[in-house]
């Protein structure tokens, strides 16, 4: 709340939400908690990011996560999941309904001299 009372370019600048609570989705559990106190302000609220993940967890533990926010988030406002890392979590989180990324992927790829290739042999090509 005092995020929302402090914002004072809502006009060009939108403050998003971070859903919370690790890797609990069970139900009453942590994310549902924070799920359920910014369905009390989603008038305020242009869009939500889902995070608090480490990036330790495993695929099937951080896709779980990512599919239960996407559940009790409106399908009307975009969610942005924070801190994607590897070009198979764009797609599959993109598919249980994530519109925006902030990802590593393409800066720590390019960094280490990788190139990404279409073809007969898809994938990495280091330079």
């Amino acid at each position: 709340d005092r995020c929302f009372s402090a914002h004072r370019r809502p006009h060009d600048q939108n403050l998003f939400p971070i859903v919370q609570g690790g890797l609990d989705t069970t139900p009453g559990g942590l994310r549902d908690i924070c799920l359920a106190g910014f369905k009390l302000r989603d008038d305020r609220a242009p869009g939500y990011a889902i995070g608090g993940l480490a990036g330790g967890e495993s695929k099937d533990q951080f896709w779980r996560v990512v599919d239960h926010c996407c559940r009790a988030l409106p399908d009307t406002k975009p969610r942005y999941l924070m801190g994607v890392g590897y070009p198979l979590d764009l797609v599959v989180c993109t598919a249980l309904g994530v519109d925006m990324y902030d990802c590593v992927y393409p800066t720590r790829t390019a960094r280490f001299g990788v190139a990404l290739v279409d073809g007969e042999a898809p994938g990495t090509l280091r330079l």
